[in-house]
């Protein structure tokens, strides 16, 4: 023997091969939309009350993010980011609604507010909610956003079945044509709504700028176009549940 053993070549089978390409293109797609995360969260937060732990929120969107990874099948010619990012806006709306990190002061003013709209027929506005409630208009902006939160849908995704996210209205014409209703009463409504407020929902649904960008535009700041943003939402649920009363 000459003391030098030679090494065996154990051959690597192709179904390894396979399994070691398929986890490294999951983990690419993974690392290259941690940004798609924070944009699609960044977006969301100009709307929620203040007060939300936008961490827990942004690990919800990662494991969305993760499981659109595992789920995709690029074979099916939609895009990644199309595909992921229902679902990682879906996580994230999950963990508002299982958790709904609230303060408890802002809770307490919430179910005040909610108590008051409840009685008030609509379309009720900010400022006579606030006179009913004895809060200001902001605090009453806030807890709208609050009450808006924990909704199991919104007009927004009403709007968005244009796209194909409300699977299910494509196999039932009752909802398809409710949500052709809604989003007829959602455009009226938006053409309906102060010069400022209708901006800002414009730019940040349609143009999908950033409060950053779109303060630059109407040359407000941030936190303002947030109150606008929250205002206008306000205002085109209003305007939807008067319609819906009337026809009722």
């Amino acid at each position: 023997m000459t003391g030098n053993l030679a090494m065996k070549e154990v051959p690597v089978s192709s179904q390894v091969y396979e399994q070691v390409s398929v986890r490294t293109q999951r983990e690419e797609l993974i690392l290259g939309n941690l940004a798609l995360v924070r944009h699609i969260l960044g977006r969301l937060a100009a709307r929620l009350p203040r007060g939300i732990d936008l961490d827990n929120l942004e690990a919800a969107g990662v494991l969305g993010l993760v499981e659109a990874a595992n789920r995709y099948e690029p074979e099916r010619g939609i895009r990644f980011k199309t595909f992921a990012f229902t679902r990682i806006r879906g996580a994230i709306y999950d963990e508002l609604r299982r958790n709904c990190p609230l303060p408890q002061d802002l809770l307490e003013r919430t179910a005040k507010v909610r108590n008051i709209l409840q009685s008030m027929p609509p379309p009720a506005s900010i400022e006579n909610l606030a006179l009913a409630t004895g809060l200001s208009e902001e605090d009453v902006t806030e807890c709208l956003a609050a009450i808006r939160m924990t909704r199991s849908i919104s007009w927004e995704d009403i709007a968005a079945s244009n796209n194909g996210h409300l699977a299910n209205a494509a196999e039932r014409p009752d909802l398809l044509l409710e949500n052709a209703e809604r989003k007829r009463l959602l455009i009226e409504a938006i053409t309906q709504l102060p010069e400022s407020e209708r901006l800002s929902i414009t730019l940040y649904y349609m143009e999908e700028l950033r409060l950053k960008e779109i303060g630059r535009v109407l040359n407000l700041s941030e936190s303002r176009v947030s109150r606008l943003l929250k205002s206008a939402e306000h205002r085109i649920e209003e305007h939807i549940r008067a319609k819906e009363d009337n026809a009722a």
